[in-house]
């Protein structure tokens, strides 16, 4: 039902609606990316932004060549893995906070850097619209945009589905829970956290590509502490739950952009106090949230 909804939705609101809710879409796919750290490894990112962003670019980069939208994907997931490959090296060997710090600090200097050197500097780059599929025309209207991302986030969802049920991911679980145990046990827990650092950033390189097929613009803004943030916001929300997390990234959307309108401009006020809520609501409160979605870690 839930699906049908949102496969209707083009036709039921209006390009506005449309357009913030493909955006949600993008940050649900970056939400996943967040809570594939936090839920199953135990580890709470502040950078995902930076992934994104690398992701965003490549596309962007891309669509010089190919406005294809499925090879823009791939190049940016893949990018976004590199990425996250190499500066995760650095993160995976702090735990907690100190890894909070960490990939806050990744996030920061990969905003520095894409104001130095990327394309365009801080004005950053426009992009031309993506192509679903070869022979087809480009997607200008919002409507079109909106289900391809959809199409997009469920290919991605359904690949997460697949990863999280693994015995990878069992073994991440067991690291969160008491890793020294996991290590007994003979399992190298620094190269399975690097490799699912790895994953999560090629997950967030696909919401960058996706971020282009939305706005056709990246810039280093988009690389900024709030959208890193607001992932992480959404996967605590989740309370260990994929589905809670995207459900976590569309409210919190909601609550920033739409909401805005409703109030004034007040809308990042209310994000505001619904950051201030999740840190002081006790995480059986935050699970109770998640309860109408299905249990299974998904």
């Amino acid at each position: 039902m839930g699906l049908a909804a949102a496969g209707a939705l083009p036709w039921l609101v209006n390009a506005y609606v449309i357009s913030l809710a493909a955006t949600a879409l993008v940050m649900a796919v970056l939400a996943m990316s967040a809570q594939l750290l936090v839920g199953w490894a135990g580890l709470a990112p502040l950078g995902q932004a930076a992934y994104l962003v690398v992701g965003a670019y490549t596309a962007a980069s891309i669509a010089t060549a190919t406005s294809l939208g499925p090879l823009q994907l791939l190049a940016a997931t893949a990018a976004g893995a590199v990425a996250a490959a190499v500066t995760g090296l650095l993160a995976v060997r702090a735990r907690g906070t100190t890894f909070l710090m960490v990939t806050f600090g990744l996030g920061e200097l990969v905003h520095a850097a894409a104001n130095q050197w990327a394309p365009g500097g801080s004005e950053g780059v426009h992009a031309p619209p993506v192509v679903a599929l070869p022979g087809l025309p480009p997607m200008v209207r919002p409507g079109w945009v909106y289900l391809y991302v959809l199409a997009c986030t469920l290919v991605i969802g359904v690949a997460v589905a697949i990863l999280v049920r693994t015995r990878f991911a069992l073994l991440l679980r067991g690291i969160a829970a008491h890793e020294p145990r996991v290590q007994a046990a003979g399992h190298h827990t620094g190269w399975m956290l690097l490799a699912a650092y790895t994953l999560a950033g090629g997950i967030a390189g696909a919401a960058g590509a996706l971020a282009i097929a939305v706005t056709r613009y990246v810039s280093p803004a988009d690389a900024a502490m709030g959208i890193s943030a607001l992932a992480l916001a959404a996967a605590l929300i989740g309370s260990g739950s994929m589905t809670g997390a995207c459900a976590g990234a569309i409210l919190l959307v909601a609550a920033r952009d739409w909401a805005s309108g409703l109030l004034g401009g007040h809308g990042p006020t209310l994000l505001g106090l619904a950051f201030l809520l999740l840190a002081y609501l006790p995480r059986h409160r935050l699970a109770g949230l998640t309860t109408r979605f299905p249990r299974r870690r998904t």
